[in-house]
């Protein structure tokens, strides 16, 4: 006979047939539920990961990690920037000028944010030129007025490269004519597209035309910085501001998406306790199955015990049975999920297609699209979840097998 007993005999009432069919029916709805709620845990926890990763490296790719600005202007922005890379944990910087405008084209209008930058310097602290579909950075040249925009934004103008387009500044100019507003043609020299909300209003110019257009007379705005570690961005920046010694203001991302990437930690916190109450929900069930199981089995349990079995004996039997229940669930539960956080992003988007209909509206979400980041220690750690909780399950109906009394059970058999 197969060696342990204990083992043999578990796996024996695991796979054998039950006279009650419910008992074999809560046993299935059991193992399912135990699956299912693993596989989804992981699924969504690997989304969360996915909403978490993209956060950082697209919308904080393209957003500075910290910014140096001057009162109003920085008139020394070339020796700011050198100052400021001399701190060790700054890893680049780059000088911008910022303001905000409407763009015409294609008989459309669009509130926009214009940044006029040094491209040979925001290749260093932005993503920009790796998210680029047509053109390139550096087609940004000083006194050519290009423009580069977003995908949506281009598509909302219906504007291609080389196509012109009308900047309009919210200030007036006194004319001849009269009061009229800023005006200035732009060329389209690129279009990006990073699959984020600020795609639809984030346009780039070259910052000597930029200065012109908003007439700093040659002055940055500020000095973008690329710090080594995103969450030390505003202790980085703080440093590198006093450093310098002067009077200067300084920003960091937490003050402007801090509070996204806030809400993300805290939904999948609370998303996973939810959900690990789900597999919580299905391992306990195990024990409703095995107290019936013990039920139906107490004849034979009585049996076993007059043939020497002891209790101890008794209780690993019944443990086994439900061990093998948790494991087998837990497993294709994990294996699911794994699958399903490795495909969600392709399905989704498949089911888009198909629709015709965009479940994330950049508009809407600071995204497009359905990302997912399968992080093995959430899997080794829902996996490891739901095993003990399977085997804890198993601990009363055993114990409770384990106390038949042999006697009383075999009384009117």
């Amino acid at each position: 006979m197969f060696r342990p007993l204990s083992f043999y005999i578990g796996l024996r009432y695991t796979a054998a047939k039950r006279r009650n069919h419910f008992i074999s029916f809560i046993s299935l709805t059991s193992m399912i539920g135990l699956m299912l709620g693993v596989a989804v845990l992981i699924i969504v926890l690997s989304v969360m990961n996915g909403f978490d990763r993209e956060l950082k490296e697209k919308v904080l790719g393209m957003v500075p990690h910290a910014v140096v600005k001057g009162d109003p202007y920085l008139a020394d922005w070339q020796e700011v920037d050198q100052k400021v890379t001399e701190h060790p944990r700054v890893l680049a910087a780059a000088p911008f000028i910022e303001g905000q405008g409407m763009v015409t084209g294609g008989g459309n209008v669009r509130g926009v944010l214009i940044k006029g930058v040094v491209p040979e310097q925001e290749d260093t602290v932005s993503i920009i030129s790796s998210q680029m579909i047509e053109g390139q950075l550096d087609d940004l040249k000083a006194g050519e007025f290009g423009i580069i925009v977003g995908r949506p934004l281009a598509a909302s103008l219906r504007l291609e490269v080389g196509d012109r387009l009308t900047i309009v500044l919210p200030e007036a100019s006194v004319s001849p004519a009269g009061v009229m507003p800023r005006l200035k043609r732009f060329t389209v020299a690129g279009i990006f597209s990073t699959g984020a909300e600020l795609d639809g209003n984030y346009t780039l110019v070259h910052m000597e035309d930029a200065s012109k257009l908003m007439r700093t007379g040659g002055l940055a705005e500020g000095v973008r910085l690329l710090v080594d570690d995103l969450f030390a961005a505003p202790a980085v920046s703080e440093q590198a501001a006093l450093s310098l010694g002067g009077r200067y203001y300084i920003s960091d991302w937490t003050r402007t998406h801090g509070s996204l990437f806030s809400a993300i930690q805290m939904e999948k916190t609370i998303i996973g306790l939810l959900l690990m109450f789900i597999v919580a929900v299905a391992a306990f069930n195990i024990v409703s199955t095995l107290v019936m199981v013990v039920t139906d089995k107490t004849g034979d349990i009585a049996i076993l015990r007059t043939m020497g079995a002891t209790p101890g004996r008794i209780m690993r039997i019944f443990m086994v049975q439900g061990a093998v229940i948790g494991v087998f669930g837990t497993l294709v539960g994990t294996t699911l999920g794994i699958l399903g956080a490795w495909y969600i992003s392709d399905l989704i988007s498949a089911l888009e297609n198909l629709l015709n209909h965009q479940f994330l509206n950049a508009d809407v979400y600071f995204i497009s699209y359905l990302p997912s980041d399968l992080q093995w220690p959430d899997v080794a750690i829902i996996s490891s979840a739901g095993l003990v909780m399977s085997l804890l399950a198993t601990i009363y109906p055993a114990w409770r097998a384990s106390r038949v009394d042999p006697a009383e059970a075999l009384r009117y058999e």
